[in-house]
């Protein structure tokens, strides 16, 4: 059992979301964890800045445009007639729902329940993309098996528990998608692991069933010898220990979750 995990930048474009399917192998077991689509968490934090604030013009707007946005992602991602109506129907179904939270009061539980479309939106249309392909995979819900206790600590007990029987009931597929960062919490409302948080996603996963590689896959080719953004010419370091990857990740490495180091050398 492998655990890979896609960012936001590797879904950017249905392109990129294409070539994810060169990495996939079909006759391995594997646990796919996908970001939302770049830039989709912070519209959609936009829209709640809008509607905290009961301009529901503008959250309207920026919700048509979200929409249109994905409306032109699956368009230019399906060539298949088939997926691409599903795919529609399933924007569709997305954004209407967005739309019905102009309507009541607006507080901090609905910002969460808005914010996890972005992780609900991809994961669905990379099943139906790989299943438009031939390549049969399972989409399994974060809200299942991920959970926070009462400090927004993961509980890896419960990730396990719950997790496993569901992989067991499923044994004879290889390919199983779920999404990073949106979890619940001990009210069992939607919440999530906070920003950056599909990589840590993986790595609990991964930890959770002691699986023989967590792989962060990003357009980045690893952790480098100093910031690329800063200094030129610099080199991805080939190895690196859980203590020196942990650290350079708390003091700015972007390619990676501070967090998401614990759980893989915890377990």
């Amino acid at each position: 059992m492998i655990v890979l995990k896609f960012g936001g930048t590797s879904l950017g474009n249905p392109v990129r979301m294409q070539n994810l399917v060169e990495l996939i192998k079909q006759n391995q077991k594997q646990i796919i964890v996908l970001s939302a689509v770049a830039g989709t968490t912070n519209k959609l934090l936009q829209i709640t800045e809008f509607l905290y604030n009961n301009d529901l013009e503008n959250a309207l707007k920026e919700i048509s445009l979200l929409r249109i946005f994905y409306h032109e992602y699956v368009n230019e991602l399906f060539s298949d007639i088939i997926y691409k109506e599903k795919s529609l129907n399933l924007i569709n179904e997305h954004f209407n729902y967005l739309e019905t939270f102009t309507i009541d009061l607006f507080t901090k539980n609905e910002e969460r329940i808005i914010i996890a479309q972005g992780e609900l939106i991809s994961t669905a249309l990379f099943h139906f993309y790989l299943e438009s392909k031939k390549m049969k995979s399972i989409l399994l819900s974060a809200l299942d098996f991920m959970k926070i206790d009462e400090n927004a600590e993961p509980e890896i007990d419960f990730l396990r528990s719950n997790l496993k029987p569901i992989l067991e009931s499923n044994i004879s597929e290889n390919i199983i998608i779920t999404q990073g960062f949106i979890c619940r919490n001990n009210f069992g409302q939607i919440d999530n692991l906070k920003r950056g948080g599909s990589d840590y996603s993986a790595s609990l996963i991964g930890a959770a069933l002691l699986a023989d590689e967590i792989q962060i896959w990003t357009d980045i080719d690893g952790m480098h010898n100093n910031d690329p953004r800063i200094v030129n010419a610099t080199k991805p370091v080939p190895y690196l220990s859980f203590d020196e990857a942990a650290e350079l990740a708390y003091f700015g490495a972007k390619i990676l979750h501070p967090q998401s180091v614990l759980p893989a050398q915890k377990f």
